[in-house]
């Protein structure tokens, strides 16, 4: 686990919340909002599903920090094609690798980008949104 002394936000963090993929307003989703009662990040996700119960698009608008940003851009990049059952997998494992599971790295690809914030319990919130919000879009779009 990364000491709270590292450096907060790396290149990778910074790169990744300024490349949100599926990005749009606010305004422009119509679908389900997800916010953090610790930070006040907010995230809103929609998407359609195929015949399968898969993601075949997603909108996303995000209010975040850097880490939250980051952490729907991680999402965004890897939500096409998922199911009900992986979104739920990939809360869960994002939650236990925030919680220190160092095996659960590989519950979303790219994660270890997100290190720095480990050690960061106020930060879990803003991590873990988006990865809710897309549970909760595909949830409802069933």
């Amino acid at each position: 686990m990364t000491s709270m002394s590292a450096p907060l936000y790396t290149r990778d963090i910074l790169r990744l919340a300024s490349a949100i993929p599926f990005l749009v307003r606010f305004e422009e989703v119509d679908g389900v909002e997800r916010r953090s009662p610790t930070c006040g990040s907010r995230v809103r996700a929609a998407v359609e599903l195929d015949a399968a119960g898969r993601v075949a698009s997603l909108s996303q608008a995000v209010e975040a920090c850097a880490f939250g940003q980051a952490s729907a851009s991680l999402m965004g990049a890897h939500a096409i094609g998922k199911d009900a059952g992986e979104a739920r997998i990939a809360v869960w494992g994002v939650q236990a690798w925030l919680g220190g599971d160092d095996t659960a790295v590989t519950a979303w690809p790219g994660l270890a980008a997100l290190e720095p914030a480990r050690s960061r319990m106020g930060r879990h919130g803003a991590i873990l949104l988006p990865f809710h919000a897309l549970l909760a879009a595909i949830e409802a779009a069933a």
